[in-house]
């Protein structure tokens, strides 16, 4: 089993930055592929940013240029860096992973936090 909690949401205005976390804890070993995704109120859920086992970052056309997503391994933390945020960026961010060795894609992840919520005012 694998366990996802994230922290660091808040509410800040537009323009500000967070840095969101996502600690990872249980069986870690063959966590290759990880990502962050996003539902804003009345939306459906969103990837936002991902890494895979070699390191390569994808992100969601919204959020390129100004999210960064990494690793610390030897801490099994996610982390997700925001900029130049906008109040569109508002919303439940969630961490999540896939287990194994198979191809990294949003719709290839099985376990999920519970979610920390990111609200920007104008």
């Amino acid at each position: 089993q694998v366990q996802l909690v994230e922290s660091g949401g808040g509410s800040v205005q537009a323009g500000g930055s967070l840095r969101l976390s996502c600690e990872v804890s249980g069986d870690t070993m063959y966590l290759y592929c990880m990502g962050w995704f996003r539902q804003a109120p009345g939306k459906e859920r969103e990837g936002v940013a991902r890494i895979d086992r070699d390191f390569i970052t994808t992100y969601a056309d919204p959020v390129k240029g100004r999210f960064t997503i990494s690793k610390e391994n030897g801490k099994n933390i996610l982390y997700l860096t925001m900029n130049s945020l906008k109040p569109e960026d508002t919303g439940m961010y969630y961490c999540a992973a896939m287990p194994g060795f198979g191809t990294c894609s949003w719709g290839s992840m099985n376990y999920w936090g519970k979610g920390t919520l990111v609200t920007i005012s104008s």
